[in-house]
């Protein structure tokens, strides 16, 4: 392959356009216009291409042998390490006795068939993936309010005709940089308003009048955005007609918002009076009902990634239902979804409860229609399992699985309470791992299946709006690897699986689709050809004929009666709150140059120069306090675990605050800190606020041993 290849970055949920272009035995990126990125690409995108000549790609299968070392092996052994693996356990302890945990980054026909292999090749009902770790507080409260879960029920090119976007925790800037084009309109004209701890690059977008950014303490976005909506109200600013036409709840929530005057939102976030009005003027001026161009309320993990994120969102959403935004063209809510197909990933059978096309597996007619789909027996289709904190929990235990396949993941750096994490995945009889790196979970593995990456397979992705994408193969991958479902055609044969696995992604879309058809997902008119000719398609789109839907609820809601269902929330405290011993609250996030868990930037050398490592950012005031200096390190320690890092001192976030990326393992894993509390709606670990004590290494004494 020579030719110049329009494709799709392997990162984001962006998904930039880009064309790749193969000479030489190197391949260069270049930006394409595209919705998206408009021809605009960051450092990883750029890069990207640095990835297929990683120096230690995985060539061939891997077995850890009697001495403990993994070793190069045949791939019909390491087939046959698995396949015995998986029948010795099942045959003690039953189907559960085995585990899968896939990844948001896997395509639409790899997230499909992984589902499907685990039902009815594995028959375990234990499957889920790392986009819990992502979206489902989002995904939880969208589909209670809307019955519905797509990112951004709207083109992201919306937002820049509006007169007001609203950003709660998300630091586009840095995660998304060319996505920071589409709030132009909204900068222009004052409109940018930014819930963060941290002055981040997104929130200095608000500087020079652009807006503003209230910098709220960690955990109480969920309260700024009651306050706000105490203000719409107050202010008589809320879509009365709206609300009595499209929204059922309204009063609940309203008796909820006026508990939560300025004075109190200010004690309880640190956001001044004056600020939290401005905010308001801004939002509610801008809205429909008043005039305004349209207002926009976004959430990103920030607000999501809580012990109580689901309520956060749900304020978020009742906020924009209030001054009636959801389900009009040029306003509304969304969601800034994370992974490269983050959105694709959890419709279509990786989550615990979900069969294809998000129905739910607990639901006799979903049952039967994708059983007909798959030619099974409906009854020998498994009910529903755990998220995924607590199915990560139970590795290894008496009553938990003793085998575990893992696709497109790395939990040993990406989940919460690393140390924990990592002891119970060293205690499985049987840890499979499929990847293209040795990531720090394949390290752990007894079994590596070396993987295909993205420019050298094609297969279809849906971006944060819901749009369905085809990334295109534009290079031979090495000899030697194999794709996915390649693989588990392989093993549910090995396995005496009567299914059908096609291992040609256009196949597997055909009935990825017929799967989905009916479905709230519904990719029913979705093709392969569709998508090679470049139509836009945003699902649903249940025919051949159908064009998509790029906005979503126009007309009606996707609830039983058409209408939004508002929910009331009250503010939590933070499940591990500051405390003698841990007087810092810890908040970790992303860098512009590294992606997730660093398993694939951390190997492009023109990423790293720029972020070799993690770092605690502190404020000076704070760095003071302790006697810590610039460049100096720290420890930081929590009720879990503790990490070991340079000090980074600025005055971009709160005194109260320490920040880490969490893109990096080892001694730096910011995981080794975080709290695997769940929000008990929708299973999300809460990442973003933990309480931590920081010292300087140095003032550690050595003990007698050590020294």
């Amino acid at each position: 392959m020579s030719e110049r290849t329009e494709t799709h970055c392997p990162y984001c949920a962006l998904q930039c356009g880009m064309q790749l272009t193969p000479a030489d035995g190197t391949v260069s990126a270049e930006p394409r216009d595209f919705p998206t990125n408009r021809g605009g690409l960051c450092q990883k995108g750029w890069t990207a291409p640095a990835l297929l000549r990683a120096t230690d790609r995985i060539t061939t299968p891997l077995v850890r042998d009697a001495s403990g070392e993994l070793r190069p092996t045949s791939w019909e052994q390491a087939y046959g390490r698995i396949v015995d693996g998986v029948r010795a356990a099942q045959a003690r302890r039953g189907p559960d006795a085995v585990a899968v945990f896939g990844g948001g980054g896997l395509t639409n026909e790899k997230a499909y068939s992984l589902g499907k292999f685990a039902r009815i090749a594995l028959g375990t009902r234990l499957i889920d993936y790392n986009g819990r770790f992502c979206m489902s507080s989002a995904a939880a409260a969208g589909n209670r309010a809307f019955g519905l879960d797509r990112g951004l029920p709207f083109p992201l090119t919306d937002l820049d005709g509006a007169d007001a976007v609203l950003l709660v925790g998300s630091n586009l800037a840095e995660t998304m940089p060319p996505s920071v084009q589409h709030l132009s309109g909204p900068r222009s004209r004052g409109g940018l308003v930014v819930i963060d701890p941290r002055h981040t690059p997104t929130a200095a977008l608000t500087d020079d009048g652009a807006g503003l950014h209230l910098q709220a303490l960690p955990g109480t976005d969920l309260v700024v955005l009651l306050g706000l909506l105490h203000l719409a109200i107050q202010g008589e600013a809320v879509d009365a007609r709206y609300l009595r036409d499209r929204v059922t709840g309204w009063d609940g929530v309203a008796r909820a918002a006026v508990q939560w005057w300025p004075e109190r939102v200010e004690r309880a976030t640190g956001v001044p009076v004056e600020q939290l009005r401005r905010a308001a003027e801004i939002l509610c001026a801008a809205t429909p009902s008043a005039g305004g161009r349209g207002a926009y309320v976004l959430t990103g993990r920030g607000a999501e990634q809580h012990a109580h994120g689901t309520d956060t969102v749900t304020a978020a959403i009742n906020l924009s239902l209030a001054l009636g935004l959801c389900g009009r063209e040029g306003s509304g809510y969304g969601c800034i979804t994370g992974q490269g197909n983050g959105q694709g990933g959890r419709e279509h059978g990786q989550k615990a409860d979900q069969l294809p096309g998000y129905r739910r597996i607990d639901d006799p007619a979903a049952r039967e229609h994708v059983a007909q789909v798959w030619g099974v027996d409906a009854g020998s289709i498994p009910g529903p399992g755990v998220p995924a904190v607590e199915l990560l929990r139970s590795l290894g235990t008496p009553s938990g699985p003793s085998v575990l396949l893992v696709h497109g993941a790395n939990p040993a750096v990406s989940a919460p309470d690393l140390t924990a994490v990592q002891e119970r995945l060293r205690s499985l009889d049987l840890l499979v791992v499929c990847d293209f790196v040795p990531s720090e979970t394949a390290q752990l593995a007894d079994v590596v299946l070396p993987t295909t990456q993205w420019a050298e397979e094609s297969g279809t992705m849906t971006n944060l709006e819901g749009r369905i994408l085809l990334r295109r193969k534009a290079v031979r991958p090495p000899d030697g690897v194999r794709d996915e479902l390649r693989i588990w055609h392989d093993l549910a044969a090995l396995l005496g699986c009567a299914a059908t696995f096609a291992t040609d992604p256009a196949q597997v879309l055909d009935e990825l689709a017929r799967a989905s058809a009916g479905g709230v997902a519904d990719y029913g008119g979705v093709s392969w050809e569709r998508l090679q000719s470049g139509e836009a398609i945003h699902w649903p789109c249940p025919r051949p004929d159908h064009p998509g839907t790029p906005r979503l609820f126009l007309d009606s809601f996707a609830t039983a009666d058409g209408r939004a269902r508002m929910v009331p929330v009250d503010a939590a405290p933070v499940d591990d709150d500051l405390r003698p011993g841990a007087p810092l609250y810890l908040i970790t996030g992303r860098l512009l140059q590294h992606y997730q868990s660093g398993a694939q930037t951390r190997r492009i050398g023109g990423l790293t120069r720029g972020a070799p490592q993690a770092f605690v950012q502190l404020h000076p005031i704070t760095a003071q306090r302790l006697g810590v200096e610039e460049g100096t390190d720290v420890i930081v320690t929590s009720a879990r675990g503790s990490a070991t890092a340079p000090a980074r001192l600025s005055r971009t976030l709160r005194p109260e605050v320490v920040f880490m990326p969490f893109h990096f393992a080892g001694t730096q894993a910011a995981n080794n800190l975080t709290n695997p509390a769940t929000d008990p709606i929708s299973g999300m670990p809460e990442f973003k606020v933990c309480a931590v004590d920081v010292v300087a290494a140095r003032s550690i004494p050595l003990t007698e041993e050590a020294s």
